[in-house]
């Protein structure tokens, strides 16, 4: 690695730890704004990986040429290469699909933060987010309190 490269690496490297670290104050102060570019690198991240997933299904030769370039002190590159070239197309789409599937709970894990820190703030009742992505709003405490007593039930009446 050059000069310009390693700086470059360092610059990424310390804005995805700032990044990072407004995602955690932000849920841990529950401000939602603070969420934002963490998400959205989230969804950055998905798309480049979706994009490579289906330049590999496009051009299944480039694993190959890949795998040609390199170095020769590559650890297990002549085992690698001696698989057959659809069953490795197959371990590796297998690979990114399972890598797909945990970076889209993640993406969820996130937007349901974000939506419960947001709706924390933005009402006057609790919000309870149920796992099937609704939203039940509770009164809040005070309310049955200070509230008008209700008349009792009609009396039970045998038939």
């Amino acid at each position: 690695m050059d000069d310009a490269n390693m700086c470059i690496a360092t610059a990424i490297s310390l804005l995805m730890i700032l990044i990072c670290a407004m995602a955690t104050y932000g849920a841990y102060k529950q401000h939602a704004a603070w969420i934002i570019p963490f998400f959205c690198y989230q969804i950055f991240d998905f798309a480049l990986n979706t994009l490579v997933a289906i330049s590999i299904l496009v051009y299944p030769s480039t694993i190959q040429d890949y795998l040609q370039q390199l170095p020769g002190n590559f650890p297990y590159k002549e085992d690698i290469m001696s698989v057959n070239p659809t069953c490795l197309i197959v371990i590796i789409l297998l690979f990114i699909s399972i890598t797909l599937a945990f970076k889209a709970y993640l993406i969820s894990c996130v937007w349901n933060c974000y939506r419960y820190i947001n709706n924390r703030n933005n009402s006057d009742v609790l919000v309870y987010i149920t796992t099937n992505d609704t939203a039940v709003l509770l009164p809040p405490y005070d309310d049955p309190a200070n509230g008008a007593a209700k008349d009792p039930p009609p009396p039970y009446v045998s038939a």
